[in-house]
Formats: C-alpha cells, sequence, structure tokens
C-alpha cells in the first residue's frame, strides 16, 4: 500500500506544502473545481509527483467522505494540508461559516477517523483569527467542540450575531484553531498529530482578489506598515507546513502558528491598532 498526502483546495498554499512533504509518496489533489485540481496535478506530475485528482465540496459530509474514500483506497493516508477556502471578498457570511468553519470541522473529523498512526494534518486558518477579540471560555469550547453536523446552529453564528463577511471569516478561522486543539486530542489516540498555520498576506490569486477588492486599501496598508514591510511568498508557508508535518515538528500538535509579518503585532501595538 501506497502513502498517501492529500491536499484539499489546490491553490498556491496546497502546492507548496505538498512539494515539500510528499517525495516517494502518493499526492491526491482535490479541489470544488476539478479543472483547479487538474491544473496543479500537472505541475506536481511534471515536477516528479505521482499525482491524482477528485473532486471535493468541504461543505457538505457526502462529499468529503466520499474523498476519504478515495483516498485510502489508494493507500494508507499520512498527511492531509487542508487549504480549502473562501475570501471575505468572495462569499457571503453564511457561505464563509458553512466553508471555512463547517467545512474544516468535517475534513478533521472525516480525515481523524482515518488517519494513519505517524501521519500528521496542516489545516490553514488566516491571521484574522487573531484580530478576533477575545472569546468567552463557553464560545470558545463551542467552537472546538460542537458536532461538525450542530456547528452552525450555534446561536453565535446566527445571522444576527454575524452581519459581515469580515467578521464571519475572523469567526470561522479563530473556529479553526480551537477545533484543531480539540481534535489534536483525538488525532494523539491515532498516533497522529494535526496543527494549524495562520498566514498574513500570501501573494496567491486568492490574495489578489482581495487587493483588487473593497478592501484591497487595508490590505495595502497592511504590507506596508507592518514590521516585514512586505507580504509571504507560498513557499515560506509551505516551509512551515514541512516543519509541522515532518519528523523536526513530531513534538508539535494542536499548535497554531501565526506567520503573517508582524501585522497583528502591529494591530494590537502598533501602527495597524484601529484608531
Amino acid at each position: 500500500m501506497s502513502n498517501v498526502v492529500v491536499v484539499i483546495g489546490a491553490g498556491s498554499i496546497g502546492q507548496a506544502i505538498a512539494r515539500r512533504v510528499s517525495a516517494g509518496k502518493r499526492v491526491l489533489l482535490a479541489d470544488l473545481r476539478r479543472e483547479n485540481a487538474d491544473a496543479a496535478a500537472e505541475v506536481l506530475s511534471n515536477a516528479g509527483f505521482e499525482v491524482g485528482t477528485a473532486t471535493v465540496d468541504v461543505s457538505s459530509r457526502a462529499s468529503v467522505h466520499a474523498l476519504v474514500e478515495t483516498a485510502t483506497a489508494i493507500g494508507d493516508v499520512t498527511g492531509v494540508i487542508h487549504a480549502a477556502g473562501v475570501s471575505p471578498s468572495q462569499a457571503s457570511p453564511a457561505t464563509i461559516l458553512a466553508v471555512d468553519l463547517y467545512g474544516t470541522a468535517l475534513v478533521l473529523e472525516e480525515f481523524g477517523n482515518v488517519i494513519a498512526s505517524g501521519g500528521s494534518a496542516v489545516v490553514i486558518a488566516s491571521q484574522s483569527g487573531h484580530r478576533l477579540g477575545a472569546l468567552t471560555a463557553e464560545q470558545n469550547a463551542a467552537l472546538a467542540q460542537t458536532p461538525a453536523d450542530d456547528l452552525l446552529a450555534l446561536p453565535m453564528l446566527q445571522p444576527d450575531q454575524v452581519k459581515d463577511s469580515l467578521h464571519a471569516y475572523q469567526l470561522a478561522k479563530r473556529g479553526n484553531a480551537l477545533r484543531v486543539m480539540a481534535e489534536a486530542v483525538r488525532w494523539g489516540k491515532r498516533g497522529a498529530r494535526v496543527n494549524t498555520i495562520s498566514p498574513g498576506i500570501v501573494i496567491t490569486p486568492l490574495a489578489k482578489d482581495e487587493l483588487a477588492g473593497p478592501r484591497g486599501e487595508g490590505y495595502r496598508r497592511m504590507i506596508e506598515l507592518c514590521p516585514v514591510g512586505r507580504a509571504a511568498t507560498p513557499d515560506e508557508v509551505g516551509a512551515v507546513g514541512a516543519l509541522l508535518m515532518g519528523p523536526d515538528g513530531a513534538f508539535i500538535t494542536g499548535s497554531d502558528f501565526l506567520m503573517d509579518g508582524g501585522v497583528t503585532a502591529s494591530y494590537w501595538y502598533g501602527e495597524l491598532a484601529p484608531k
């Protein structure tokens, strides 16, 4: 049986991590759009990786479960890279919560049932999760531990509480990190690990959408005023993903890695602080 690395969301960040952790393994690239998966598969195949493709809608349990079945038919799932999501300029609050929050909970639940001993996963969250004010202990526990299929019914996630896409995105990404903490306990019983990476602005097609969209000016301000003074490349996220998924990260699980060029530091204690 082969060892399989499943990449959900065939964009730049998912590919960058996959290139570092998939040598000698089978890669299963899954995306909502078949053409995205096929385009990414061609790039990885040309670089010497053994790649298959699938479609998945992470907001559908049946679809995520079908992806699990496809993956386990190929071999032992030793890696999961969950990089699918929608950004505030791309979707409504309801869609963001369905895809980014519920979808991540589904992926963690379904793949946590089959992940191989010694396996590991990374979930791509966002710096946005770090700019939400503190939640109550009860809200944290609800986001971390509510069964996936009951998540979207939580009172804190109803339309009267979550009125705009950015707030929905911040809640979803905070929820991802909390969910991963809770799931790390369960994954540990199978001898597997799971962590989140919370990137800042990484130059990808999604970021270019944001830079060109209604929040573009705010994005440019973040890039200019943050301590590092630039955006990131997908390869820099790939390097952190490789650490977390590889042997050097064997003692790291249930953790969230903020890598945002210091944007969050500036937001709380510097020039990006809300006036």
